[in-house]
């Protein structure tokens, strides 16, 4: 075997070496068919692109299709805005699905089934409550006890099971179970429920349903009905997998498919979430921050939605490159968010366009060059891609540099400027600030003024560009040559590693406290920041989602608030791991 395929073998992961068993076995007709099956009752978050990345990328690497399916049997909370924020996601992450289906496409047939499976004596509406239902259930170690409902005559199901759907029934009056194994060691046996009434209209069916099929027991039928051949999801679903068997099973005898079913089933197989630190990905939690305005919208910037990633300047190969490298395993762990940051530099430092913006600025006035003159240079946009070219950035007497680029009473090893000390100005001259009256302060000592000299014969590009100095290159924009605009620093939303423990812990402590009350003392009350900052004027030029590197600062993306009259930039991640 040659090196490059060993590696390549070892580089597999789990998922991909069952797929390819399956194809060598000739299960599914050699097909290999995927489906991703959001429920639409909120925007995507990271989490969600891993199973993305999952169910689309073994579809696309074996010749495959994938479809986009939307579980969308709980109208109460479901609407369009989802559906199309959903649709938009996936494509921004630069995958495309084979056809866009409902769960409510299958209503019909579900509904169907369930009645045939009543007059098989394999289901019975229950009159229970729902604690009623959970108390008889048993426990993990105790086996449940039979609902006095469960060998009602099947005619009495079917006729309660119409009127399920009537809209006479009062939500939680009445249910659907399967009737499996009150004694099994899998709780999800323990005739798990497969209707509910919620008398709630539906946004795609209307009126026509009055009770709405259970997740168990809606996907694995659609799964089935789809031809589907790998069906992926996490850890979670590993103890429900057997019921999604089993209401397969049940599934083909009712349709009487003679194929053999072992190959030709839709194979569940469970990986691991993608748990980061710093972040929490319920959407109960997120739209919590939503609704009590600690974040502005779902694609606020610092929401792990991919909305929000996108909005604050993360690419989707970034994205997509973390992922891979995490992989996909069999056991949960939590990832520093670090990595994920780490990836996303990697990626932006390959794409970004590299511009000159002072966030914290502070005048230098260089006063040996002559008032008036402007000297035009060439600036790189990229250096790690010379096809993105170059654009032009004017040079004057008048300069803002960052503040903290200079300090009055500087430390020996402080290699910018300062009394007597020497820098680089990026792409230009080497300058020197005098020993005395090297600046001018306010009545209250504030630095409005730095004054410094430039050595004419140290241009960039001449022949005595190279002088040697201690001092660093610092950035600059000219004062005649920029524009003002508004820079958000956008920090980290939570200020605990683990915040849903960390929230959980404290609710419990707190006499069971519930929503913003519970997550308050650990939100960091600084992870935005508003600042006025100074760009040369190429990046107005620059439309919302352009990646940018602020030069020496961060990595910035212009933000949709963004005009010509008033520049908006978000930044992404800063150069360096701060934390």
């Amino acid at each position: 075997m040659e090196l490059s395929e060993t590696v390549e073998k070892k580089s597999k992961n789990f998922i991909e070496t069952k797929v390819e068993e399956d194809l060598a076995a000739g299960k599914n007709g050699k097909r290999v068919q995927t489906r991703f099956p959001p429920e639409p009752n909120g925007y995507l978050h990271i989490g969600h692109a891993k199973a993305i990345a999952i169910d689309f990328g073994i579809a696309q690497q074996y010749g495959g299709v994938c479809n986009l399916r939307m579980d969308d049997t709980n109208p109460q909370k479901e609407d369009t805005e989802y559906v199309e924020a959903i649709k938009k996601d996936i494509e921004w992450l630069g995958f495309k699905w084979g056809k866009l289906l409902y769960a409510s496409d299958y209503f019909q047939q579900l509904w169907d089934l369930a009645v045939a499976l009543i007059k098989e004596g394999k289901a019975y509406v229950d009159e229970q409550t729902s604690e009623q239902i959970a108390a008889q259930k048993g426990t993990p170690t105790q086996p449940g006890v039979e609902s006095p409902y469960r060998n009602r005559p099947v005619e009495e199901s079917l006729r309660l099971f119409e009127e399920m759907n009537s809209g006479n029934v009062e939500p939680g009056k009445m249910v659907l179970r399967a009737k499996i194994d009150m004694a099994s060691d899998n709780m999800h046996f323990r005739d798990p429920i497969m209707y509910r009434v919620l008398n709630i209209p539906h946004w795609r069916t209307g009126n026509k349903w009055n009770a709405y099929p259970m997740y168990d027991y809606t996907h694995g039928q659609c799964d089935y009905w789809e031809g589907v051949t790998h069906s992926l999801c996490t850890l979670e679903f590993v103890p429900h997998r057997p019921l999604y068997d089993l209401f397969v099973d049940w599934a083909k005898e009712v349709a009487g498919d003679d194929q053999p079913l072992d190959d030709n089933r839709p194979r569940q197989t469970e990986f691991n979430k993608l748990n980061l630190t710093h972040i929490l990905l319920s959407k109960r939690n997120l739209l919590v921050l939503v609704n009590e305005g600690i974040v502005n919208g779902w694609d606020d910037p610092r929401m792990p939605t991919i909305c929000g990633y996108r909005r604050r300047g993360y690419s989707p190969e970034g994205i997509l490159s973390f992922i891979g490298k995490i992989g996909y395993t069999t056991f949960d762990a939590l990832n520093q968010m670090s990595l994920f940051e780490s990836a996303v530099r990697d990626d932006l430092n390959k794409r970004a366009l590299r511009v000159s913006a002072v966030v914290d600025p502070v005048k230098l006035v260089i006063t040996n060059f002559p008032e008036g003159e402007v000297e035009v240079y060439d600036a790189v946009n990229n250096p790690e891609n010379e096809a993105d070219g170059t654009h032009q950035i004017e040079f004057s007497r008048e300069l803002w540099i960052e503040r903290e680029d200079f300090m009055e009473d500087a430390p020996k090893k402080f290699f910018r400027l300062g009394p007597g000390k020497e820098v680089r100005l990026k792409n230009s001259y080497i300058i020197r600030c005098p020993e005395e009256n090297c600046c001018k302060k306010d009545e209250n000592g504030n630095i409005v003024e730095i004054y410094a000299e430039y050595v004419p014969e140290t241009k960039t590009g001449q022949a005595n560009s190279n002088m040697k100095i201690k001092g660093k290159t610092i950035h600059w924009v000219s004062c005649n040559h920029c524009i003002e605009a508004e820079v958000r620093n956008y920090d980290r939303l939570w200020l605990v590693e683990n915040p849903r423990d960390e929230v959980a812990n404290y609710s419990k402590a707190n006499g069971d406290l519930r929503g913003i009350e519970a997550m308050r003392p650990f939100l960091n009350p600084d992870s935005l920041e508003i600042k006025k900052a100074y760009v040369e004027k190429w990046c107005a030029t620059r439309k919302p989602l352009d990646y940018l590197q602020f030069q020496r600062i961060g990595y910035y993306t212009v933000d949709y608030d963004s005009t010509p009259d008033h520049l908006v930039f978000n930044r992404t991640v800063t150069l360096k791991d701060s934390k």
